[in-house]
């Protein structure tokens, strides 16, 4: 039986085909995009948040700065995630369909849920992208915040994952033993 899928279906299904990625979500995406308008009023609740807790719970700015820093040398792929997120469950999805190992830490349920520490950090790893997002998640690829949930869908979608990947020395989940699996064939 032959099926036949309109030229629109077949175009959007062939990358994902082809890469073996998964297709973003698009109405995701750009609701990731539209985040940038409202970044003036999240920036401000944020330090509010990180000044007022971090101040209660005597959080040290250097310590959470420290620690992220290791975690980004530690971790060739690292995301910084709220669990009712759904961009941070887009990117985690996105993720866990390419295949690539990653590494995330949740820093809470969501941004009103943050205790001191993790208020801090949000505000923390704002630093890490130009624009000083707060929003989360910050996806780290080879030690480098490539922004959020909408810049890894345009990785994938461009077709720029892969590379991206490969230049930071990420392997795919299992990679590393069938590569010493075959080796220790040979002894």
């Amino acid at each position: 039986m032959k099926v036949s899928l309109p030229l629109l279906a077949c175009a959007s299904i062939i990358p994902a085909c082809v890469t073996g990625l998964a297709t973003p979500n698009a109405a995701i995406k750009v609701a990731a995009q539209g985040m940038n308008i409202l970044k003036p009023v999240f920036k401000l609740e944020a330090e509010l948040q990180a000044a007022a807790l971090g101040a209660l719970s005597g959080v040290d700015k250097e310590a959470i700065a420290n620690e992220i820093e290791a975690n980004k040398k530690s971790n060739k792929v690292l995301l910084y995630t709220y669990g009712l997120s759904p961009f941070s469950s887009e990117s985690i999805s996105l993720l866990e369909e390419s295949g690539y190992e990653y590494t995330n830490i949740e820093l809470g349920a969501e941004w009103f849920l943050l205790g001191g520490e993790a208020s801090q950090t949000r505000v923390q790893l704002s630093k890490e992208v130009e624009t000083g997002a707060t929003s989360l998640p910050k996806i780290f690829i080879g030690g480098k915040c490539i922004g959020g949930c909408a810049e890894l869908s345009d990785l994938i979608e461009s077709g720029r994952l892969d590379s991206e990947m490969k230049e930071a020395g990420v392997t795919k989940k299992g990679e590393e033993q069938e590569k010493k699996n075959i080796f220790s064939s040979f002894f």
